[in-house]
């Protein structure tokens, strides 16, 4: 690879080049040495503690819950007899991770959903 070129001397004289200047010091890391969860082990009060873990872990299960349905939808899509590269049962199941009957299910699932949705 070249080395980049300096911009000519004003002066007229050859380009100059610069070192650049040493680094005396290590930059600091400004992270905080503890990971926090959602502020949870910050709560001292046991009620409030189980309150709003109890909040979160119901956020979670509906969100995960939801990304279940778009993984479905995705694997009838894929798997959707009309494409032209539709994916066999197997593929869809290599892609998610799937066990092959668990991919057809899925699949099947998937095409319930986007049925329910009609035509977009």
């Amino acid at each position: 690879m070249p080395e980049p070129h300096s911009a000519p001397d004003p002066r007229g004289s050859a380009p100059r080049f610069r070192r650049p200047a040493p680094l005396l010091f290590e930059p600091s890391d400004n992270k905080e040495e503890s990971e926090q969860f959602f502020d949870l082990d910050t709560i001292t009060d046991p009620r409030e503690l189980l309150e709003r873990s109890t909040e979160l872990a119901l956020a979670f299960r509906a969100a995960a819950d939801r990304a279940v349905e778009f993984q479905a939808m995705a694997a009838a899509q894929l798997a959707d007899p009309k494409r032209f590269d539709r994916l066999s049962d197997a593929a869809v199941a290599e892609r998610g991770d799937w066990s092959e009957d668990y991919a057809r299910k899925m699949i099947e699932f998937g095409r319930e959903l986007l049925a329910d949705r009609g035509p977009q």
